[in-house]
């Protein structure tokens, strides 16, 4: 189990690094340059395989925790 763990926090640390920055976007549209702020963005491709395994693989992390906590 705490192999898993180990595997399952590293995988995680490393996807969510690998998305794209939208907080780039919020950040953007505070400071003033909101050219993008109302376009209606969909994820698409890798970007939304990226996006859906970052909540499994969150998922599984919290899961893994709770059942190794009891």
């Amino acid at each position: 189990m705490k192999i898993a763990l180990l595997v399952i926090s590293i995988l995680l640390i490393a996807i969510v690094l690998l998305q794209s920055g939208k907080a780039e976007a919020a950040s953007r549209s505070v400071s003033g340059n909101n050219d993008s702020l109302f376009a209606n963005r969909k994820e698409r491709g890798g970007e939304l395989f990226i996006t859906r395994l970052t909540w499994a693989l969150g998922i599984a992390f919290f899961a893994l925790c709770i059942i190794m906590s009891l």
